[in-house]
């Protein structure tokens, strides 16, 4: 793995501070929409939902990957799509609401509920833990779900031309009007979205993000020692590492094999059937 350099020349230094400086013009915006976006993947199910909300749900997108850019935190398996958001935004408010509704439905659709049942009934009783962990998914799992039936239900609900001016002006709302969205894409190309690691970078990440996760992992289920029998405190006495058991081991101290100080044992040697001593 390359090391990170600790001295940087003068025009980069400069590129962290306006980077950093990038960052506290959103953190409100992004943690807002960090939290939204946690919800919506099911740790709060909605009662309702608007179109709004579908319109949000893209912002938010959007805003956490300008996050992850411009504090140039490395990619993971937990892509956010924004440009793709901001694209679908900008085609939404030109008619095509199929794209939109694909994109939502793909992201929102829960795994098969079957499968997380099928675990829970074949674990054994003592597996308590690993249970609590199973239903604690499962209804993350149904609340995504509900979300996406409410989130598509106040979608179709509308006529195309109401949906479309709905969509526009929660768009103005966000700040994606189509000239905005052209200046958003356009800046995502630029230096303050380069991919620039820094010590300060990711100590900003950091204090944000376990700020963010006090709450993400308040639910009991959550906590430490609460997730699997395998975290928990043993309750059994440590065994040596080295220690194996070797069956038919015969111990070989006895009065007269292996005693080299002559230790009189209260042992009597054993006899064959001819009276030797073995």
């Amino acid at each position: 793995m390359r090391k990170m350099s600790s001295t940087f020349r003068p025009e980069t230094q400069r590129l962290i501070e306006q980077k950093l400086e990038a960052f506290e013009r959103i953190r409100s915006d992004f943690e807002a929409s960090f939290r939204f976006l946690e919800d919506m993947h099911g740790q709060q199910r909605f009662p309702t939902l608007t179109i709004a909300d579908a319109v949000r749900y893209l912002h938010a997108r959007w805003i956490c990957e300008c996050k992850s850019r411009i504090l140039s935190i490395a990619k993971t398996n937990k892509e956010y799509e924004g440009r793709r958001c901001l694209e679908l935004l900008q085609q939404w408010q030109a008619g095509d609401t199929a794209s939109a509704i694909d994109f939502l439905n793909h992201k929102l659709d829960m795994l098969p509920l079957a499968d997380i049942t099928r675990q829970l009934q074949g674990l054994p009783a003592h597996e308590a833990q690993l249970a609590e962990r199973l239903l604690h998914g499962r209804h993350v799992m149904l609340n995504r779900g509900m979300n996406l039936i409410t989130l598509l239900d106040a979608l179709f609900a509308p006529t195309q031309e109401q949906l479309i001016e709905e969509v526009r002006n929660a768009c103005r709302q966000y700040g994606h009007e189509p000239e905005q969205i052209e200046r958003q894409l356009e800046a995502m190309n630029g230096p303050l979205y380069s991919f620039v690691p820094h010590q300060s970078l990711a100590q900003r990440n950091m204090l944000v993000m376990n700020a963010l996760s006090v709450r993400i992992e308040a639910k009991p289920s959550d906590l430490p020692g609460h997730r699997t029998a395998r975290v928990l405190p043993s309750t059994e006495s440590p065994h040596p590492f080295a220690e194996e058991v070797i069956e038919g081991y015969q111990e070989l101290t006895a009065p007269l094999h292996n005693n080299v100080k002559e230790v009189p044992f209260v042992d009597h040697p054993e006899e064959n059937v001819n009276g030797e001593e073995v």
